[in-house]
């Protein structure tokens, strides 16, 4: 038996816990998310919620070409 007081119909949050925003893409390196959509995810509908989640994995094409660091620094070599 399950209690349904307790059952919620509700997306989870993409959140990984590596919270670093991209400055050109304005977006979290760890979930893909805006600022503005992390600060209003609590508030969101399921179903707006639902779109952003659709549209996370587009988005981490923007962060897949990474520029500097020490990958860089050692084919420059």
């Amino acid at each position: 038996m399950t209690d349904e007081i307790w059952t919620r119909d509700e997306i989870e949050s993409p959140c990984v816990k590596l919270c670093v925003i991209q400055p050109e893409a304005r977006i979290c390196v760890g979930c893909y998310r805006s600022m503005d959509e992390i600060g209003a995810w609590s508030k969101m509908t399921p179903e707006a919620r639902r779109e952003v989640m659709a549209a996370l994995p587009e988005r981490a094409k923007l962060l897949a070409i990474r520029r500097g660091g020490r990958s860089a620094r050692l084919k420059s070599r």
